[in-house]
């Protein structure tokens, strides 16, 4: 397959980040758009049938250059929906692919730093590695089911055209990535990614379970004992501290 795969650049790419969406406003999206605006070339988002004013924050940064609206919501098959997300990012013919959530923040020095992760004709992918805030903005959570920050996940990937891609077909849970992606070598980073799905107030939390156990009851896609979980009135909860904080 490699003799296939066009000449990998080591200098000038384009990044486009992609993004899934769904009634975010109120929340995070204007915050993690002006964000991203200051990391990215592109954005390229599908919005899954929002009922509220998505769209229009969406379509207020200039860095937007493709928002593709449903009819019709696809949040209860995620595999089709990120397929959907994929193929229209690669339409901006990227040379590097984002993929990114409305409530998920980079560190502060992610900023100047990722132009040096792409900039190569090394690596094909990059991982971060992701931290959960809880309860507010201030702490992430820390315990024996919440320890996504103690590995990497795969966020960042080179996009070659003639490259098998194709995300497998789950309901929830899905990669963000396709799956061959993990085929390519890679370089695991240690930037970190803030994730503030969580840091809403308790009745944001319960809703969130409810809906899990509404749309996988049996724990097909996930875990059931993190869905429980989630309503721990006492999670281990760890303060952050950007790196500038810490060598102060």
């Amino acid at each position: 397959m490699s003799g296939t795969i066009a000449p990998r650049k080591a200098s000038g790419n384009k990044l486009t980040a992609m993004m899934q969406v769904r009634n975010e406003a109120g929340r995070y999206l204007e915050a993690a758009l002006a964000d991203l605006s200051e990391v990215v070339d592109e954005i390229v988002i599908v919005d899954d049938a929002s009922e509220d004013g998505t769209p229009d924050i969406c379509r207020s940064f200039p860095k937007v250059v493709r928002l593709v609206r449903l009819s019709e919501p696809l949040f209860g098959r995620e595999g089709l929906l990120r397929q959907l997300l994929w193929q229209e990012a690669v339409k901006t013919e990227p040379d590097w692919l984002l993929s990114i959530d409305a409530d998920e923040f980079f560190e502060r020095k992610a900023k100047t730093a990722i132009r040096a992760l792409i900039d190569q004709d090394r690596y094909d992918w990059i991982a971060f590695r992701m931290y959960d805030f809880w309860g507010s903005l201030a702490y992430y959570r820390d315990d024996e089911l919440w320890q996504l920050h103690k590995r990497h996940t795969m966020m960042l990937v080179r996009y070659m055209p003639l490259y098998a891609y194709a995300y497998p077909d789950w309901d929830h849970h899905v990669p963000r990535l396709p799956l061959a992606c993990s085929a390519l070598p890679g370089f695991q980073s240690e930037l970190r990614v803030k994730h503030y799905g969580w840091a809403g107030d308790e009745a944001a939390r319960r809703a969130k379970y409810e809906r899990y156990m509404r749309l996988d009851p049996e724990g097909k896609w996930g875990s059931l004992a993190q869905y429980a979980s989630i309503l721990d009135p006492n999670p281990r909860l760890v303060r952050w501290r950007e790196e500038e904080e810490a060598r102060a």
